[in-house]
């Protein structure tokens, strides 16, 4: 076996390695069962708060946050409308809550008349996920001197949430204290909750704003696939913290904030929140505002809670306080995100995508497939064009590494004698290998190079195409539909032709009857393999002639854009590949070697032997 075939077999079983301790190694995990008896009841788990959990200095008696019980069933609460051109949804007036949302530009599935996707959902329901504020009462004062989840708001002025147009809301407590809520929206995601109190009273007052988001077990769509972080995401301004569902039960008590909580004071350029697949909730404090975020973990109610307790204000008697803190709740937009943070002031909100380990390669290579998309305007042929670029990117490299290849060539009748000179002796051969090497100025690892630089660029995109929206539902031509979900034709059915279903996707007949994209990307592998004839070694003909089909049916499970990248990148690598071999005076015969290829394999009883 020659060391150009033995450094091509090294980078094709490295390649094959690392994608099955990927995805075979490291399995999904199983998402927990959520009780379906368990208790909705939400009571924020900070009931032994001291005055140094919660800045409160001078306070003679601990503080505590204010109580959540469930308020009354969700029809029978008075609302408030929300409604953009991209969200539809209503507030509660009991407990001032943000509890229904709905996103209009997406749906479900693919399916005509799908529902579309609802982010938020009133205590009470299935999938309960909301985010309330309020205040936490200091010292010499009760739970009932401020607002809590079942306290009943008054609409001061507005009817409707939408852009340009606010609501607010007002609660009084009877001792003097005037409370008011300011809502309004953008055009986009963002929430902008504005909590202020006047004191009429004759005593000073020391309050905490916060805000909480709280989740009611799971999410019934958690994928639990290691690739995506879903869960509690929390920025201190310095680093960025991903908590997933399991971390968050396993979390340590804590005296302060209950049986399983993690607790951290932020300076500034803090948000936390909790994150999905697609979608994310977030409250974001202003940037220059300290403030302690906490989360949280109910094992009695399985509830989940993330929440953003902000500094201790005094309210002097005759005067106001105003805070002002954020939510966003949404989508995970690349652009819109961006535009957060860039022209918003958003520390590092991006990074709420999660870009992976390669977010050194999966930022730019996003960057550049939106930027392709939204000049083509098509998220496949985007995806084609990507690989055009990277393969323009590293054409420079293969064609040092073709160059090589095609001096081997050459080379095969001199290392053919070298090795009859050889006979036995390895170390012989090895040294006159070596130095016709070096005499003819040939690396035979060079061939190895572009393969290997694959590998991150694979993983990169996969990774691209499995976090973010932007593929989400995509189509492609024809068939193709979403090119985040593998290709649903099937051999089954002979692609559509006979009159059944194909099978379920994910289950192991769909694994076997692959659809036409990965049969194309076996044919593509096979013919590039073509452009070379097969090595004489045994072992090597049965290594390379096998390789294809094992890469179509690995593959053939894989997000159709994905599969539509590696076709192309076949294709552009093959003419590639011919075009410098010829230039190099050596003329690939690839349809001789698909004929030598079928005489090989002519049965036994054949009148003439296989070649070999």
């Amino acid at each position: 076996m020659d060391d150009q075939n033995k450094n091509l077999i090294l980078a094709t079983a490295l390649s094959f390695l690392v994608i099955l301790v990927w995805f075979i190694a490291f399995p999904p995990e199983e998402p927990q069962p959520i009780d379906p008896n368990a208790q909705t009841d939400t009571t924020l788990t900070a009931p032994q708060a001291t005055p140094q959990a919660l800045p409160l200095p001078g306070a003679s008696e601990p503080a505590a946050l204010p109580g959540t019980a469930a308020p009354a069933a969700a029809a029978e609460t008075a609302r408030l409308t929300v409604e953009t051109p991209r969200l539809e949804g209503s507030i509660s007036l009991t407990g001032g809550r943000i509890d229904d949302l709905r996103l209009r530009d997406y749906r479900e599935t693919l399916d005509p008349g799908a529902d579309i996707v609802r982010l938020l959902a009133p205590e009470g329901t299935a999938g309960a996920y909301y985010a309330l504020f309020g205040w936490a009462q200091g010292a010499g004062m009760s739970i009932e001197d401020v607002p809590n989840a079942e306290t009943e708001w008054a609409v001061e002025s507005g009817e409707t949430l939408g852009i340009g147009s606010d609501i607010v809301l007002a609660w009084e407590n009877g001792s003097g204290l005037t409370f008011r809520r300011t809502m309004s929206i953008d055009e986009d995601y963002m929430f902008t909750v504005t909590q202020s109190v006047t004191n009429a009273g004759g005593a000073p007052v020391r309050i905490a704003p916060y805000g909480m988001i709280a989740r009611h077990g799971e999410p019934p769509d958690l994928r639990g696939f290691f690739i995506i972080h879903e869960g509690a995401i929390r920025q201190t301004g310095e680093e960025l913290n991903e908590v997933s569902y399991g971390d968050l039960r396993d979390m340590d008590p804590d005296p302060m904030w209950g049986p399983a909580a993690d607790v951290t004071q932020i300076a500034q350029n803090g948000w936390i929140g909790f994150t999905d697949h697609y979608w994310m909730t977030t409250l974001i404090p202003a940037p220059e505002q300290s403030f302690t975020a906490a989360l949280q973990y109910d094992p009695n109610r399985d509830i989940y809670r993330s929440t953003a307790l902000l500094d201790t204000v005094d309210v002097a008697p005759g005067a106001s306080v105003e805070v002002t803190q954020k939510l966003f709740a949404g989508a995970k937009e690349w652009e819109t995100i961006r535009e957060y943070q860039n022209e918003k002031g958003l520390y590092r909100f991006i990074d709420s995508i999660d870009w992976g380990w390669f977010f050194f390669l999966t930022k730019p290579i996003f960057a550049v497939l939106h930027w392709l998309n939204a000049l083509i305007g098509n998220m496949g042929w985007a995806i084609i064009g990507l690989t055009l670029i990277i393969k323009a990117v590293l054409l420079p490299l293969a064609y040092k590494s073709y160059v090589s290849m095609a001096k081997m060539k050459e080379l095969q009748p001199e290392m053919e004698k070298i090795k009859e000179r050889a006979g036995d002796d390895r170390q012989k051969l090895q040294q006159e290998m070596m130095a016709l090497y070096k005499k003819e100025k040939v690396n035979p690892a060079s061939g190895c190079l572009p393969i290997l630089l694959q590998i991150p660029i694979f993983f990169s995109l996969y990774k691209v195409i499995f976090v973010t929206i932007e593929l989400r539902h995509a189509p492609w031509i024809g068939w193709i539909k979403d090119l985040s979900a593998p290709d649903p034709s099937s051999l089954f059915n002979l692609w559509g032709i006979l009159p059944w279903a194909g099978p379920e996707p994910g289950s192991i007949m769909a694994l076997i009857f692959i659809g036409i994209l990965p049969l194309v990307l076996g044919v593509s592998m096979w013919l590039q393999q073509k452009l070379n004839p097969a090595p004489t070694d045994p072992t090597q003909q049965m290594i390379f002639a096998w390789m294809p089909w094992v890469f179509m049916f690995m593959l053939g499970s894989f997000a159709s854009g994905l599969v539509i990248y590696w076709i192309a990148n076949n294709l552009i690598t093959f003419g590639q590949q011919y075009a410098i071999m010829r230039s190099q005076g050596y003329k690939p015969d690839v349809f001789g070697n698909i004929r030598e290829g079928f005489k090989r394999k002519a049965p036994a009883n054949s009148d003439e032997p296989p070649k070999k």
